[in-house]
């Protein structure tokens, strides 16, 4: 079986050069469900109310715009703040090891040591990661407080969010575009399915599940949001008349 990269000297050295990649594959999955199961939810509810193919394009793209917007900015927000919590959090380690530095070695011993360390062993591994300053704040912020030295970018987070949603968001209203006629229903309702398969077919790439459970779980999400909506449309359909 193949292995995912290389371990050569020279492969390594390359791959390390580069430096940990910043992964915003959950900001598109989490942009692209939300935009297909928001959008075709509305489909179902004006389609369950048995209202005009006009307003199931108008409430549509708003939701395409204003929806998507609110998610990505959302998004940056919370992303934002983890970036904030990051250099607090990273500060205080710093003025905690110029203040108290006997009382930060011996955190990072407690913290090896309960990973099994001991003896000379331990001591080693505390003189070693408190000889550098970075290495020292960088691994209390991981062992105590839990945190990704690799911070992601909340302009690059919220901006996959929104395209994701607007692209796979607007899936469902393509049969009303093209053809307001009937069956766009069930067009709109297949292709959406397809795109709910698609995404969770893909996002298994980076998962332990199979192609075909991960589709199917995101199927299964987005068929049941959608036919909620449409059960609420079609007992609330006389209040639209």
């Amino acid at each position: 079986m193949k292995l995912e990269h290389e371990h050569t000297p020279a492969a390594i050295a390359r791959r390390l050069g580069q430096g940990p990649s910043v992964n915003y594959l959950r900001d598109w999955v989490y942009g692209g469900i939300d935009g297909a199961v928001t959008t075709f939810a509305i489909v179902a509810g004006v389609v369950g109310a048995e209202l005009s193919a006009g307003i199931v394009l108008i409430l549509g793209l708003a939701n395409l715009l204003a929806d998507g917007f609110s998610m990505a900015a959302a998004n940056y927000s919370g992303t934002k703040t983890e970036v904030d919590d990051y250099h607090r959090l990273h500060a205080m380690e710093e003025r905690h090891i110029a203040r108290e530095p006997e009382g930060e070695r011996e955190e990072i011993r407690q913290i090896f040591r309960a990973k099994g360390y001991a003896g000379e062993d331990l001591e080693t591994l505390v003189t070693l990661i408190t000889s550098q300053r970075q290495t020292w704040i960088e691994t209390m912020l991981s062992e105590e407080f839990g945190l990704a030295t690799t911070l992601r970018s909340p302009l690059k987070a919220a901006a996959s969010t929104l395209a994701a949603f607007v692209i796979f968001g607007s899936v469902p209203l393509m049969p009303f575009v093209f053809a307001s006629g009937a069956g766009s229903a069930e067009l709109s309702l297949a292709m959406t399915a397809v795109v709910f398969f698609a995404i969770g077919s893909m996002k298994s790439r980076w998962s332990t599940q199979s192609w075909y459970a991960s589709g199917l779980e995101t199927l299964s999400i987005g068929l049941a949001a959608a036919g909620i909506a449409w059960v609420i449309g079609y007992a609330l359909q006389g209040f639209a008349a």
